[in-house]
Order: C-alpha cells, then sequence, then structure tokens
C-alpha cells in the first residue's frame, strides 16, 4: 500500500514521522509524497495553538480529497487532547494519541480486517531509529514529555510525563546516522533541557544563585577542566551526559541543541556546556515574555535577570554565539508597559531569530481561566510591532557577523538563485553563489590535465559543484541577503 504522512508541528512530531515511515517501509508498504495519491494518510497533528487545531483539521479534510477512497489515520497532540473531535471530523477512520503512535502500522493492519481499534499498552516507545528525508541534518529524540506545566501549554496534557532515552539507544543511533553519512545532529525533544531527571539519579542543576557576571568568561574558562567539574569526581548529569557522549565519537560532524529551557537549566549549567567542540555556537532559549510580572502567571521559574545571565555568558564565550528565542505576545493580563518590557529585551539582544506567537487561549490549561484576556486586534498589534523589532534584532546580529568567517554545511543548491544554501554553527542561513565552486575547481580537483575549456571539462566541473552538497565549507560573510547573508569561500 502507499501511505503518505503530513506533518504538523515541532521537530519532534517529524522525528516521530520519520520513524513511523521507517516502521511501514519495513512491513512492504510504499512511502508516497505529502498531497500526493495514496491509499493511506497519516496525519501526524500538533495543538500547541488554535491555529495548530484548525490546521489539523483542514489538512485531514484536504487528504480525502486527494483519494476519496483512503484510509485516514489521525495521531499526534491534537489527537491526544481532542480525540472525539478528531474522530468527528468527516473522512477519519482512526484516531490514535501519542501513546500509541508508534503502533500505527499495526492498528492498520486490524482496521483492514475489520477489527475494533482500541488503545494498547500505554507505554511510549521513545527511542526509534529514523531514517531523515534531509541529506544533511537529522533530528534524535532524546525524551518526551513535560512536567514544567507552564500555565498557557497544553502539551504536558498531550504528551505526558517525562520519559529519557537510555542514553545507549541515543549514541547507538548517532552512530548510525554518522556512518549513514550526516553531519550535523540535532538534539530534540518536548524539553530536552530535562534529559534524566526522571532516571534513578537525580537531576542535579545548580541553585539559582546566579553566577558572577561582573568578571568575563574567558575562553580559557572553558578549556579549563576544573572550571566545569571535567574529571573533578562530579557526575556529569541531564542533557551535558548525552552531549559529552556524542562529542566523543569519531566523525567529521556537528551537534546542535534543539532547544533549552531556562526553566530547567541556568548560566551555570550553561557554561558546563561550553567546552564541548562539536557542539554548535547556537541556543534556542525560550524568554515568552519581557516582564517578570507575566513569567510568574506563566509559571515560568525564571525571571528577566537570570535569562539574561545565560546570554551574558554566552556572548562573553563567543561575540558571535547565535541565540533564537520565542516570544508570547497578549498573554492574560499583559499590560502595555509588560510588552513594553519584551520590546525592550528584543531591542538590546542581538537574537539571530525572535519567533513571535500571539497567546491562544487552550482549553484546559491555567491561562484559560485567567481574567484579562486580551482581544484579537491588540495581540495582533502587539504581534506586528514585535516582529518587526525582531527583524532589526536579526539585522543586528547579521552586522556583527559581517566579513567574519565560519564554517557552513552545504545543504542545497537552489536553482533560482544559483546559489548553494547552508547554516552556519551559529545558525546563519548563507547564499554562495555557485560560480565561486566552478572557479575554485583545479586541474587536481577535476583529476583532468589542462584543458581548453571543453564540453567534458565543464560537466565534470559542474559534477565536482553537486558533491558539496553536505560537506563542510569554510566561508566569509559578505554582506545581508534574503533571511541570511552572502558568503565566499575562503
Amino acid at each position: 500500500m502507499k501511505i503518505a504522512f503530513h506533518t504538523l508541528g515541532c521537530k519532534v512530531n517529524q522525528y516521530e514521522t520519520d520513524a513511523l515511515k521507517e516502521n511501514f517501509k519495513s512491513k512492504g508498504h510504499e512511502i508516497a509524497q505529502d498531497e500526493s495519491f495514496a491509499d493511506v494518510y497519516v496525519i501526524n497533528t500538533c495543538t500547541v495553538t488554535s491555529l495548530a487545531d484548525r490546521k489539523s483539521r483542514q489538512y485531514i479534510r484536504r487528504a480525502k480529497k486527494l483519494n476519496p477512497q483512503s484510509i485516514i489515520a489521525v495521531t499526534g497532540c491534537y489527537a491526544q487532547v481532542s480525540p472525539e473531535e478528531a474522530a468527528s471530523i468527516d473522512g477519519v477512520d482512526f484516531v490514535i494519541g501519542n501513546d500509541d503512535k508508534m503502533n500505527i502500522p499495526e492498528q492498520l493492519e486490524k482496521f483492514l480486517v475489520g477489527m475494533s481499534i482500541t488503545d494498547t499498552k500505554k507505554s511510549k516507545d521513545v527511542g526509534m531509529s529514523s531514517n531523515s528525508d534531509s541529506r544533511t541534518r537529522a533530528f534524535i529524540k532524546v525524551q518526551d514529555g513535560c512536567d514544567r506545566f507552564c500555565s498557557y501549554c497544553i502539551i504536558p496534557y498531550a504528551r505526558g510525563k517525562l520519559q529519557s532515552r537510555p542514553i545507549e539507544h541515543i549514541i547507538s543511533e548517532t552512530k548510525n546516522l554518522i556512518d549513514k553519512g550526516f553531519k550535523e545532529i540535532v538534539l530534540t525533544g518536548i524539553n530536552a533541557a530535562l534529559y534524566g531527571a526522571d532516571m534513578d539519579s537525580e537531576l542535579q542543576m545548580s541553585d539559582r544563585t546566579g553566577v558572577d557576571m561582573d568578571s568575563e568568561l574567558r575562553i580559557s574558562d572553558v578549556n579549563d577542566a576544573n572550571a566545569f567539574g571535567k574529571n573533578s569526581g562530579k557526575e556529569v548529569l541531564g542533557i551535558e551526559s548525552v552531549i559529552k557522549e556524542l562529542n566523543a565519537l569519531d566523525g567529521d560532524f556537528r551537534i546542535r541543541l534543539g532547544s533549552l529551557e531556562p526553566t530547567v537549566i541556568d548560566a551555570n549549567y550553561i557554561k558546563k556546556l561550553l567546552k564541548y567542540e562539536k557542539l554548535c555556537h547556537h541556543m534556542h532559549l525560550s524568554l515568552q515574555s519581557g516582564s517578570d510580572n507575566v513569567l510568574k502567571s506563566m509559571n515560568r521559574k525564571y525571571n528577566i535577570d537570570e535569562y539574561m545571565q545565560i546570554i551574558k555568558v554566552l556572548e562573553q564565550f563567543d561575540p558571535e554565539y547565535g541565540i533564537s528565542t520565542d516570544i508570547i505576545v497578549g498573554f492574560p493580563g499583559e499590560t502595555n508597559d509588560d510588552f513594553v518590557e519584551s520590546l525592550k529585551i528584543t531591542e538590546n539582544v542581538d537574537f539571530c531569530k525572535v519567533h513571535v506567537f500571539k497567546y491562544s487561549n487552550r482549553k484546559g490549561t491555567a491561562a484559560s481561566k485567567m481574567s484579562g484576556q486580551i482581544d484579537g486586534t491588540e495581540k495582533s498589534r502587539r504581534s506586528a510591532k514585535l516582529i518587526t523589532t525582531g527583524d532589526a534584532s536579526a539585522i543586528r546580529f547579521f552586522k556583527k557577523n559581517l566579513t567574519k568567517e565560519k564554517k557552513v554545511l552545504i545543504e542545497e543548491f537552489v536553482k533560482k538563485l544559483d546559489c548553494y544554501t547552508g547554516y552556519t554553527d551559529n545558525y546563519i542561513k548563507v547564499y554562495i553563489d555557485k560560480k565561486y565552486f566552478n572557479d575554485n575547481c583545479t586541474n587536481s580537483d577535476l583529476n583532468l590535465d589542462s584543458g581548453n575549456g571543453s564540453n567534458k571539462n565543464r560537466q565534470v566541473r559542474s559534477e565536482i559543484s553537486k558533491n558539496y552538497i553536505n560537506e563542510f565549507v569554510n566561508v566569509r560573510l559578505t554582506g545581508i541577503f534574503e533571511d541570511g547573508m552572502l558568503a565566499e569561500p575562503v
């Protein structure tokens, strides 16, 4: 049978879709492209906002139009939180929540022979080897679930309690992906910073007494084993335990963190991570609000001073360190003064990317019952203003990187721009004119004697250029362009 997938939402959902594809292929099924004719459509939904719910419903209906005779299976967070609503959509054949997601191939077989589909044993297999569709970057889910219960967030109800993968499974999967040629390994999870907190030994994060911000963090500090407890007899715990093991693996690859929550980690813990040379100089730190009052209402476990301590540690370590963030506008009770505080932080920090979200009322969360709900018009006004401020922040970050030399992993060729593109380790999308690759090819590169520019020579040069996909290239950043920067090889 032909099975097509459509995935909404986070990187964890994408990881699980990749794993499902492998599961179906192992049973002899053919994987069809999204939006193509298929016998079965698996829609892996999201419910983080009401917009995500609406997109999930829209795609379920669209899939049925692609093949009216198809079987529609709905899974993911929307299916977990609102199963009856999902099941009531015309054309949906069965609904499976996150707890039983990886059993969809077996559930499909039951459906085809007329058996009723019921929940099986509630166990999450968070260790699933995936084969990413990307040629360069692969995601590894290190944990599932969250127990932070931010007042606006439905995800703890959709994903359940924290569950970390055994580290040996993560190492094995990483080795497999490196052997397949992937050169960027992205560690992701619902709240990756919580990795290990559910294991026998307690997750020991440093206390929130802060760090001495009067003294600068020196690069020599990072290389000093004693400064970060290396070989000091202290057990390495949390997400650092994963990074440490992967950093020690052989191979020409880099490690990127999908996201770290300041609700879990602090500046002292961040300092522990900076010594790992394969870890990209980029971190996604969700701010959510620039106001301490709003953060308290959100049940976030940090204040702005603690957040800025993390920023300062990263910037002292590397002035071009890439920091991206999420900010919510229009949270219940957010005054204009509170919103201005979010603007101020975005004006004062050179974020490489600011993701702006309008607060979405999710039934069942604490925030849904709060007074001071803000109307849609005002949320849209604040969102537009913060997006503009966030764009200016990214421009400042790009300017900071002008003339700097960076290593880029080439990911694809964009025909309409005649450019190769990829990302620096500090998360700048880079555009490189293909002329640099062709012009820089030497006779030894081509394995040809000096020629006269024959068709054969030009053809081989073209093939050499194609081979730069999934290769690291050292470049100099020369200008701001599109959603990133122009660069030339050095």
